[in-house]
């Protein structure tokens, strides 16, 4: 038998968390911490000194060395520089120190990160500072320090400080529409999100033969394996002996940091799993699914195996992404998405549910953009994934109370009444009313929403910003109204009739993977943004500019720079693997070829000076020949289209990495993989999807 793991025990045991500190902080510094993150006011450094004490000694007793301020840059993934608590005292002796100071500030070199021209190349510094909010925890022998990351200027650099503003803007005015329905008691509302996160797992030995897994994190060529997920003997399967011990030895690493993971299995596509966890508050979950990212990778590795959290790394399968289930909560524990059992309690549900619904219909565009990447773009819209049309699914039984109150009609279950807001009880609507609608991009799972186009390697702060950010201007809208209405119950009548009148159109309980949905949608006048080039020139519009920089979320600089990162960063994915491509083709595919045709004809040379026939090698000799003449021509043109690439910063070099190069590239992969079906295994240069998926 194993040893016995004691979850309870460990959990949370490598964070410097509310229990430590209450335990290792005076009662005093304790409080002025609890303050600080009530109010939003920076510690006294004494207070800051006190911390900075208690979490070195902590450190220290878990194997720390070192400490780091870990931020999350424009790369989109997590960055840290390790500075080691010693310090010298004479004598060649040293101590460990770390001041209340260095807790709370620290400077790092920002020339090197994506800025979008908030900053010259030049210019080098860069400042992190302590987010109270965020627990600190140990981690390959360094304490790590959750910070923020901004300019010289006081720009923010990073994913995290917009995060932290769009919390703050949902929250209050979240909690001005709760003073109308009579709640007196919430402080706080808490933006609450569980990242459901999906990958894949190879083998480390043919990761290392495909060059364009390497380099891309996807496979740029490959004919479909004669088996792939149409058995369906993969989805939720009993879990492989050597992936069980990844999944085992993943779950004690997140457990010591304090993460929730909570439900593991097989998906769909073969060697295709999924980590969900149980959900927490919004700038928690951001931080703990950077983690999980980079753990998945690091204890892959530990197993022989590579973690690829790419979009689509292969085609003919399922490709991998990350459902985004979102709530809203008070900090006495009231989802705000749960109906109630009082007339109140459903009148003030069905504000949040009309705000919601207006707002996602409003600035749908601006949660398109949020989501879009080169990655992405290979699986949004495939019967895999949500279509790239935003929609909401409500289910059959919210969708007759909506109906209801727009027609004004009788509700007919569980008893006929009108639904009159304020007056009427909604009857209570239980989590699974009806079946799941997995092509929808937003649905409604009985107290929260799932957004469910996210990428599986993206950060989940983007789209969570731009959900908050529509949350708190549509319930701002609600409550500017609500406070100076004479008649309270006819306002909000009103109010949340016109909200699901105006914008029923951005409702849909049907297949969002039909064809008739796409029409429907075009007349309904839904967008529908098929590419990142596509999309992204809607994150900036004038709408949703002045929506963040209203808000305060970002500086019109800081929203526009994160316009040119996304789009610079789309340009630098695709000419990467245009680039990945001509490379394998040149020094791998056709030189595969070539040896295997000379074997072929010097075969066919031989049969025929005997005077054997050999029409099937004369016909595979001339095909092969013919596909490798045409694959040789597209990899030439692809190569001088690379090198056409507009030097202009701008749209203009995303449309042409879009119109040309994958155009190109898709040309290019069409006869690689007609060649790979017709050249004998011995002779094909790297791991085929039979290889890769059935190991």
């Amino acid at each position: 038998m194993g040893e016995h793991l004691n979850v309870p025990e460990i959990f949370g045991s490598d964070v410097f968390n509310e229990a430590v500190m209450q335990q290792r902080l005076s009662p005093a510094v304790y409080h002025a911490w609890k303050n600080s993150i009530a109010t939003g006011l920076p510690l006294e450094l004494p207070v800051a000194n006190e911390i900075a004490e208690a979490m070195k000694v902590w450190a220290i007793e878990h194997g720390a060395t070192h400490f780091t301020h870990w931020f999350q840059p424009m790369t989109g993934i997590t960055a840290e520089k390790h500075d080691s608590f010693i310090e010298p005292i004479g004598d060649g002796r040293v101590i460990m120190a770390f001041s209340g100071k260095e807790l709370v500030q620290g400077e790092s070199d920002a020339s090197s990160f994506p800025s979008g021209g908030l900053r010259a190349t030049f210019e080098a510094r860069g400042y992190t500072a302590w987010d109270p909010t965020a627990f600190a925890f140990v981690k390959d022998g360094s304490l790590y320090i959750p910070t923020c990351f901004f300019s010289y200027t006081g720009a923010a650099l990073d994913k995290k400080t917009p995060l932290l503003r769009s919390i703050d803007e949902v929250s209050r005015e979240a909690i001005r529409i709760l003073r109308l329905f009579g709640d007196q008691e919430t402080k706080r509302i808490i933006s609450c999100v569980g990242a459901e996160q999906e990958y894949f797992l190879l083998p480390k030995d043919l990761y290392a033969q495909r060059e364009d897994l390497r380099l891309t994190g996807r496979t740029l060529f490959g004919a479909p394996a004669p088996k792939g997920q149409e058995m369906g003997d993969h989805y939720y399967g009993t879990i492989r002996t050597r992936v069980s011990s990844f999944m085992k030895d993943l779950d004690e690493q997140l457990w010591r940091l304090g993460i929730l993971s909570k439900t593991k299995h097989n998906e769909v596509a073969p060697c295709q799993h999924e980590m969900a966890p149980v959900y927490t508050d919004a700038n928690t979950a951001c931080d703990n699914n950077q983690l999980v990212m980079e753990i998945m990778k690091k204890c892959a590795a530990k197993h022989n195996l590579v973690c690829l959290l790419h979009e689509k790394p292969f085609a003919w399968v399922n490709g991998s992404g990350k459902h985004n289930n979102w709530s809203l909560a008070t900090d006495t524990g009231k989802n705000l998405f749960s109906p109630g059992k009082t007339p109140r309690q459903n009148a003030q549900f069905l504000v949040f549910l009309a705000a919601f619904v207006q707002g996602v219909d409003e600035y749908q565009d601006f949660l398109r953009s949020t989501v879009a990447f080169a990655g992405n773009d290979h699986r949004l819209g495939a019967n895999e994934a949500p279509p790239a049309i935003l929609s909401i699914f409500l289910g059959d039984e919210l969708t007759a109370v909506v109906d209801s109150i727009i027609n004004g009609t009788n509700y007919q279950e569980p008893e006929k009444s009108v639904m009159r807001i304020g007056v009427d009880v909604l009857p209570a609507i239980p989590k699974d009313t009806t079946d799941r609608n997995r092509t929808s991009p937003l649905a409604f799972t009985g107290n929260k929403f799932e957004f469910r186009m996210l990428g599986s390697s993206q950060s989940i702060s983007g789209p969570n910003i731009a959900l908050n950010a529509i949350m708190a201007e549509e319930l701002g809208k609600f409550a500017d109204a609500l406070e100076k209405a004479e008649d309270f119950d006819a306002t909000l009548q009103t109010l949340i009739c016109d909200a699901l009148t105006n914008h029923q159109r951005i409702i849909f309980n049907g297949n969002g993977y039909s064809s008739e949905w796409t029409l429907e949608a075009a007349r309904r006048g839904l967008s529908n943004y098929a590419s990142t080039n596509a999309a992204l020139p809607s994150y900036i519009s004038e709408k949703n500019l002045d929506l963040v920089t209203r808000r305060k979320i970002f500086s019109a600089e800081e929203f526009r720079a994160r316009y040119e990162i996304h789009l610079e960063a789309y340009v630098k994915t695709v000419r990467i693997e245009a680039r990945t491509m001509v490379d394998m083709i040149r020094k791998q595919i056709l030189p595969a070829v070539f040896d295997y045709t000379r074997d072929l004809a010097q075969g066919i040379a031989l049969k025929q000076a005997v005077g054997l026939p050999c029409k099937s090698e004369t016909e595979l000799l001339n095909r092969l020949s013919t596909t490798a003449d045409r694959l040789y021509e597209t990899c030439e043109a692809l190569n001088t289209h690379v090198q056409s690439l507009p030097t202009e910063q701008d749209l203009r070099r995303a449309d042409y990495c879009h119109d040309v190069l994958l155009r190109d590239m898709a040309y290019a992969r069409k006869d690689a993989d007609t060649l790979e079906a017709l050249v004998g295994k011995s002779h094909w240069p790297y791991p085929t999807y039979s290889d890769l998926l059935f190991y």
